[in-house]
């Protein structure tokens, strides 16, 4: 990329020439702040009007977010005129907006305030229109709040540029002017996947996930047997929520804090993943001995589960049937432990604890139940979880690092089910154990680095005994409907293909810690391009560790195959751990207007 020469407060300095002059002003240093940007200071709306700076030669302040360098630029940050009129710019939002701070759920991670104190915004200076509150709570994964939204675009941009859906949409005109699913349908009456990609971006609280600690607390109040299960991708971002780097690895003091939670069990997720791969695995060689539907597509993401039944109900027959791994556990803590612990599964209380806000969705689905039974009772997000242990008094930094996961039937894990958290994880655990079913060899997890990145569409061809099992994998719905259209089209030769709904995987979802650019340390000014690596590589790192790295291999789930289940498909499998979609959604009436 070639380079110019610019000058940032009269110093000079050289910078790539496809920089925006925000993204050019942040790699030498400075810190300008804005609302409507994201993604490596980005903005195709320059709407927050927070970033302006003077450019020498230009007519008037220019919004540095929208603004590309260009050689000899000399650009003023701290002029008068320039810091005044951002000032003016947040207070004119402060105006609009629904303050309650002490009640909203962003507290204390608010970027509106952040901002306001960067800047020294004076509230109560303007006197505005309040923009119309509209609360919608009716969807089980995200709360609207149109008082506390500042109307910054990034939600909808998010949705139409990472997802490629743009449910997302400005309604109404003037101060009436809102951000809504079209004519301000409620998320659960629209055809909005559940991703929580656009809560990922929200600046204050317009857009939270719903929060059901309080049902936890019931549990615990009722002595419950409350049963905690963990997704392998929080282990990768909790240490985050409480000062720590990206790409720390909160395992073991995560485990700590759970244990002193009181919950009764604290199981990992992994063993759920190990399961799914028993199951998905032998479905997988099933249709393809059997000449069946192929290719087969993984069914462990529920916000691709909901963008399917939407967009693409007609490849239901290439969805595996099986639950995800969350659910798939839940299922057997219900029945087998229940068993084995001589405890009547309508007192066991299952919280997943997931890195992903559409599981607070799946959860309630018509289908997951088995015999009038939720297989899981509650879902809490990573930040959730943060905020349990925050309030709880728990010093994160005192904990100890030498707790295990429970190891009580369910506890063993194995490599393969730790990578279920990043994209291509959950196919590499796949192909891990379809090699070994198909040559009795295994397969070294190095062997299979070619379905590992974070690119948006990835392929791969393995040989296994003469049959070649060509793979593909996306993460995102914009990636995976490339993918979605050559199988509609009758042109796909994939036999195995891994779908993710949120980019780069669980490690990005929707329940995951906030990453805010602009308040990052200076070491970490290229965290937007590396993030994901970094939260990635805690997983791969817990793989490798491991002693047992694929899923047929994992003790506790040859036990539950012998004791409870039999094999693999058998109708007990069938009965607790494999589902169907019917392509229908029931709907819901509109919220007020």
């Amino acid at each position: 990329m070639a380079l110019v020469n610019i000058k940032i407060e009269g110093k000079a300095y050289q910078v790539e020439s496809n920089l925006t002059v925000l993204e050019a002003c942040r790699k030498c240093g400075y810190n300008i702040p804005s609302l409507c940007s994201f993604m490596n200071g980005r903005c195709s709306l320059a709407s927050c009007r927070v970033c302006l700076v003077e450019v020498k030669g230009a007519r008037g302040l220019v919004a540095s977010c929208a603004y590309p360098v260009n050689e000899g630029m000399e650009i003023t940050i701290s002029s008068p005129k320039a810091v005044e009129a951002r000032r003016t710019s947040v207070e004119l939002i402060l105006s609009n907006h629904h303050k309650d701070c002490l009640q909203c759920e962003k507290n204390g991670r608010c970027e509106l305030l952040e901002v306001s104190k960067m800047v020294g915004a004076r509230e109560g200076k303007y006197i505005g229109t309040m923009t119309p509150s509209t609360k919608d709570e009716l969807a089980p994964s995200i709360i609207r709040d149109t008082g506390k939204c500042i109307l910054c675009g990034r939600c909808i941009e998010t949705c139409k540029e990472l997802q490629g859906l743009g449910i997302l949409g400005f309604e109404n005109r003037g101060f009436k002017t809102i951000v809504s699913p079209a004519q301000n349908r409620s998320f659960l009456n629209s055809p909005c996947m559940q991703c929580g990609q656009c809560v990922l971006v929200c600046p204050t609280g317009a857009l939270m996930e719903k929060s059901e600690i309080s049902k936890v607390d019931e549990a615990l109040k009722a002595g419950k047997y409350v049963i905690c299960q963990v997704a392998p991708a929080v282990r990768a971002t909790i240490a985050e929520e409480f000062g720590k780097k990206i790409g720390t690895n909160g395992t073991k003091k995560m485990i700590a804090a759970l244990h002193r939670l009181g919950f009764y069990r604290v199981f990992d997720v992994n063993f759920g993943a190990d399961l799914t791969i028993m199951e998905e695995g032998s479905e997988l060689l099933e249709r393809i001995k059997n000449k069946g539907v192929l290719p087969q597509i993984t069914s462990c993401s529920p916000g691709w589960i909901n963008y399917m039944e939407y967009y693409y109900s007609d490849l239901i027959p290439n969805v595996s049937t099986c639950k995800s791994p969350h659910q798939m556990q839940g299922a057997i803590t219900k029945s087998y432990f229940a068993k084995s612990h001589d405890i009547d599964p309508k007192d066991i209380f299952v919280v997943s604890i997931m890195p992903c806000v559409a599981k607070k969705f799946e959860k309630d689905r018509p289908e997951m139940e088995v015999n009038g039974l939720r297989d899981v009772d509650a879902v809490l997000t990573t930040r959730e979880l943060a905020k349990l242990i925050k309030r709880s008094g728990i010093n994160w930094d005192k904990l100890p690092e030498d707790e295990e996961f429970d190891q009580d039937l369910l506890g063993q894990y194995s490599g393969a089910g730790v990578i279920f958290g990043v994209t291509g994880g959950v196919m590499e655990a796949a192909l891990r154990t379809a090699y070994h079913e198909l040559t009795g060899k295994e397969y070294g997890p190095i062997a299979l680095e070619a379905v590992r990145g974070l690119a948006g569409v990835r392929e791969a061809t393995i040989d296994a005994n003469g049959i070649k099992l060509k793979v593909a994998i996306a993460s995102g719905m914009k990636n995976a409907k490339v993918l979605l259209d050559q199988i509609r089209e009758g042109k796909s030769d994939y036999a195995f293909i891994e779908i993710m709904g949120c980019p780069g995987g669980c490690i990005n979802g929707g329940g995951q810690p906030y990453v805010k650019p602009m308040f990052l340390p200076n070491e970490d000014d290229d965290i937007l391009e590396t993030y994901r690596e970094k939260r990635a590589s805690v997983l791969y790192s817990e793989d490798e560790r491991q002693v047992i790295r694929q899923s047929h291999n994992n003790p506790d789930i040859i036990k539950l195959y012998k004791d409870f289940l039999g094999k693999p498909l058998s109708e007990k499998s069938e009965e607790l751990l494999h589902t169907h979609y019917n392509g229908s959604r029931e709907k819901y009436p509109d919220i007020k207007k």
